[in-house]
């Protein structure tokens, strides 16, 4: 929200400085983001040109001689048309900077003739858009003065940051309203007198709405006959300049101006344009709107619209249609302020891609007591700029405000805040800010909420305001309580497994990234998504129109653009959700990473003792398996079983489960027909570990953890070769060793696997190394011998392997 000092001062009577309403803004809550003193102006002066010359080696150049009124003339070469001997305007130093050219400016020759500053346009100070001459002012004007005094914009402009709850600080008056109550000053001109008019208003407004869900709550509407548009007062333009928008003509300004003094939108139509009676309605789906920023929109039933006989002429509450629209030809002018549903116009603008100060205000909550008070100051300064005779004003639909009752107990404020506040400042405090205030006189207050305070719905937000305007920086800081003793955990085991899962990827040399949460639908569909619950309202591009069912096709396309910029060997993990329906229990925490190129743990790239190896399916089983074992899964428990979804290499692939039914996650080189739909290429691996699968922890019956067992006997090794089947995993044989003598049998890896003819067709050799720890005493022969039999029959009875002759 963007105001000039001289405009607050319009509804604010004080002698506070600039920094002084600065700070007080800031104490309630309205946060200054940005001053602008117009220091930048204040060094450019009036000039006289005394003589204007041809210049010697240019046609359309002259040299003049300027008087700056500080005694000797200076020389500026100038290109101006209307440059000659004893206009007076505006001149630019060396060392001054000019903000619509950008520059600073010096001693400078043009054409070998020096020049010491220019004369200056409006365009060049960013006065207007006029930049067919330069500043041509009235013969009087004091030469030597600052241009900035003379013509009142050395004004500064304050821009403020407004919370979504403070629309009653979209317009000036309610600002000065907050400073008025913080006591920096006297809130004046509060009441607008209405405007006698002569008959009724001949178009009728019909509002076609269902009165269960209505979408607009009043409409008022005037007619002003006779008026003569055009450019609105100079006082007006400087104005809307010094916030951004651009003058366009006096009907229009006023509808800007009112916008931005009060914080209520209006809208102006061409009466001889309006075709019949205006009918407030739903737009017909396909309907479409040339707005007036020169598009054409395309409507649906989900919008709502101001239209006449002839169709629509206005997209309502955000934008006015061209062909109604105000120019220097309207005669006649209806005058149009009406109360539009907020969550309709918040979800039509967003839907259209509109973003306008209207909008802005009317999906925040306007005030509703405004709405004909709008339409009776407006119609003031068109009689003022533009003349006319005004008709009565017709209102349909509006419902006059009830006030909002709160019972306020004032010992709230000292509960939430900390802050002593007496029972009567705090009643002062509510009254200056404009609420209605009865009480007991001594702990409740009965407080009635104003209009435009639409934000105020219960205790909480009175204490608030007493906070604010008493003031934030009274509250004392406070030591918080000592707890005495050491504190439970406070993360959930969620959120620790998160940490402990990203902790373990980085350590394994991977890096973290972040992803978009949307991706295409094409995508979605690929890898196990793309269900219609799951596609957004409102995509910010059109390849970003579903939640993604998976982090993977995230993480192989920034791998890919990172490949494509020279950064081929890289490994990329996120920890975060995953969507598989619309119910937050389809919302999962994930841990998924890739590898690309060389980049395994070991390391990547060329050495010269030899080349890494490209990444494999292994690299990734490994990632997962780590990530499991992080975040406190039985992994001696856990199963390996070949393949996995659809996006994965059909042979390179695996899934984690535990027990028949619990996915753990899936790992494994990736299946081309998916790398080629996200036009991605290069040796690539990735996994993905549900972390919300992974079983809750026991809880320990003690706070330490156990004795550590060690035996003082030596481990014994082992090998054994089994014949099996090509089919028989040897994850199975593992584990068929590990069952046979649990107590004794402290592990068991394979290290070989051979195949060939010797063995018979379909049959493989699959050699374990056991390691055998005994805890109580050294193994005989015959222990041994025992082992090794017990082993050979439970892989025999679990796998129908035989040991290799």
């Amino acid at each position: 929200m963007k105001f000039t000092l001289s405009w607050l001062k319009d509804h604010l009577e004080t002698e506070a400085t600039l920094e002084e309403i600065l700070e007080k803004l800031t104490d309630i809550g309205l946060e200054v983001d940005g001053v602008d003193d117009r220091a930048a102006f204040k060094t450019f002066k009036i000039a006289k040109v005394l003589t204007a010359v041809q210049h010697p080696d240019a046609d359309k150049l002259r040299v003049l001689t300027v008087d700056t009124g500080e005694g000797q003339p200076v020389q500026v070469v100038c290109g101006a048309p209307n440059a000659r001997a004893g206009l007076v305007g505006v001149l630019g130093k060396p060392g001054d900077y000019v903000p619509g050219l950008d520059v600073t400016l010096s001693v400078g020759k043009i054409r070998g003739v020096e020049s010491f500053g220019m004369m200056c346009s409006e365009r060049e100070l960013e006065l207007s858009d006029e930049h067919n001459g330069i500043i041509d002012l009235p013969e009087d004007a004091p030469v030597g003065m600052s241009f900035a005094t003379y013509m009142g914009i050395d004004d500064p402009i304050i821009e403020v940051g407004l919370t979504p709850n403070r629309a009653d600080c979209t317009g000036v008056h309610g600002i000065a309203r907050d400073l008025a109550a913080a006591g920096l000053g006297k809130l004046k001109g509060d009441v607008i007198a209405p405007v006698k008019g002569a008959g009724a208003t001949p178009v009728k407004v019909i509002l076609d709405q269902d009165d269960d869900k209505p979408f607009c709550n009043g409409f008022s509407l005037r007619l002003v006959k006779g008026v003569k548009n055009g450019p609105s007062p100079k006082w007006l333009q400087q104005r809307l300049t010094a916030i951004g928008l651009r003058p366009i003509n006096a009907l229009v300004d006023i509808t800007n101006y009112v916008t931005f003094d009060y914080g209520r939108p209006l809208h102006v139509f061409d009466a001889a344009k309006v075709q019949g009676n205006l009918t407030v309605r739903a737009a017909k789906e396909g309907e479409t709107v040339l707005a007036l920023d020169q598009r054409e929109y395309k409507l649906s039933d989900n919008h709502y619209v101001i239209a006449d006989e002839k169709g629509v002429e206005s997209i309502a509450g955000i934008m006015g249609g061209e062909h109604s629209g105000c120019d220097e030809n309207t005669t006649d002018v209806l005058i149009e302020s009406a109360l539009w549903d907020a969550r309709m116009i918040a979800r039509t603008g967003r839907e259209l891609g509109i973003i306008t100060d209207a909008r802005y205000r009317f999906e925040r909550g306007v005030d509703p007591e405004m709405m004909e008070s709008g339409v009776e100051l407006a119609t003031k300064l068109v009689l003022d700029f533009c003349g006319g005779e005004p008709t009565e004003t017709e209102t349909v639909g509006y419902t006059p405000y009830s006030p909002r009752a709160i019972a306020f107990p004032v010992s709230e404020v000292k509960r939430l805040t900390g802050l002593e506040v007496a029972y009567q400042d705090a009643a002062d405090i509510l009254t200056r800010l404009g609420f209605a205030v009865e009480g007991d006189g001594k702990a409740v207050l009965q407080v009635k909420v104003p209009s435009w305070r639409g934000d105020v719905e219960g205790k909480a937000d009175l204490v608030e305001e007493v906070m604010r305007i008493h003031g934030i920086n009274q509250i004392e800081p406070q030591p918080l309580p000592n707890m005495g003793s050491v504190n439970t955990k406070i993360l959930t085991t969620l959120q620790i497994r998160t940490r402990l899962a990203k902790r373990i990827l980085a350590t394994r040399g991977m890096m973290e990234a972040v992803t978009y949460s949307f991706i295409s639908e094409e995508q979605a569909k690929a890898f196990g998504g793309g269900k219609p619950e799951l596609k957004l309202a409102n995509p910010i591009a059109a390849d970003m129109s579903d939640m993604r069912p998976s982090l993977l096709p995230g993480l192989l396309s920034a791998a890919q653009r990172n490949a494509d910029r020279g950064f081929a060997d890289l490994a990329l993990f996120e920890v975060s959700g995953t969507y598989e329906g619309d119910k937050p229990e389809d919302q999962r925490r994930v841990a998924g990473g890739i590898r690309r190129g060389t980049a395994g743990v070991e390391g990547a790239g060329r050495f010269w003792s030899g080349n890494a190896q490209n990444v494999g399916v292994f690299d990734a089983k490994a990632d997962a398996l780590a990530v499991l074992e992080a975040c406190g899964a039985p992994v001696d428990r856990i199963q390996v079983e070949a393949g996995g979804p659809s996006w994965y290499h059909p042979g390179r692939s695996g899934t984690l489960k535990l027990g028949p039914k619990v996915v753990l996650g899936y790992f494994g080189e990736f299946h081309p027909d998916a790398l080629e739909l996200l036009d991605v290429s290069g040796a690539l691996c990735g996994f993905e570990v549900y972390i919300d699968a992974i079983p809750e922890p026991k809880q320990k019956s003690g706070a330490t953890k156990p004795a550590l067992t060690l035996s003082q006997f030596q481990s014994v090794k082992r090998d054994f070769a089994f014949v099996v089947d090509s089919t028989v995993e040897a994850a199975a044989i593992v584990r068929a060793v590990n069952s046979a003598e649990k107590k004794l049998i402290a592990g068991a890896q394979v290290f070989d696997i051979f195949t060939g003819a010797s063995l018979g067709e379909g049959k493989k050799s699959v050699a374990v190394e056991v390691v055998l720890q005994p805890l109580d005493r050294t193994l005989t022969e015959e222990d041994l011998e025992a082992t090794a039999k017990r082993i050979v029959e439970a892989v025999a009875k679990q796998t129908g392997g035989t040991l290799r002759g």
